[in-house]
């Protein structure tokens, strides 16, 4: 009787375990044909962006003297991207501070006026405390202390001071 039982047992734990493995191999196969679907959407989405970037990479060459952003723009637009400032803030010193500045001139642009008014925001970074600078409130005022320098130092040439990155760490 014992050994009936142990007989009936094994094809049943067989077909149980083979059950499992079938289940497995197509929930396998399922899953292998539904990623290879929405591959399949995707796919056309990403061969087009593909195709959208090689003439703009083509296009690359032909301005193979220019590195990154002009310095100075054209005359035309009156821009002038002055160098990133990095500084220490004056309380806590261990702050720094990294601002880029690009300036708008009302005229044609004035590259001395540019480093000067660049050396007039390097020291007034110096004396600024990360109290001061918190927030947005105080991103505003620091906007406008630039701003109000760069107008007394530019006496109206420059009408507009742009904020290109501005990190503090």
């Amino acid at each position: 009787m014992a050994d009936a039982e142990g007989t009936e047992g094994q094809p049943k734990k067989k077909s149980a375990m083979m059950m499992t493995i079938i289940g497995l191999a197509v929930l396998t196969l399922l899953g292998g044909g539904g990623g290879w679907v929405v591959g399949g959407m995707i796919a056309p989405s990403v061969k087009s962006a593909q195709q959208a970037e090689q003439p703009a990479a083509a296009a690359e060459p032909a301005k193979a003297g220019e590195t990154g952003l002009q310095k100075i723009s054209t005359e035309a637009n009156n821009v002038v991207q002055l160098e990133p400032i990095t500084s220490n803030l004056a309380y806590p010193s261990e702050n720094w501070v990294r601002l880029e500045v690009a300036l708008l001139f009302s005229g044609p642009p004035d590259v001395k006026l540019a480093e000067d008014i660049h050396q007039d925001i390097m020291a007034y970074i110096r004396t600024v405390s990360l109290q001061q600078i918190e927030g947005p409130r105080g991103f505003e005022y620091l906007r406008d202390d630039i701003q109000e320098r760069v107008d007394l130092r530019a006496q109206g040439r420059v009408s507009k001071v742009m904020f290109r990155t501005f990190v503090i760490e």
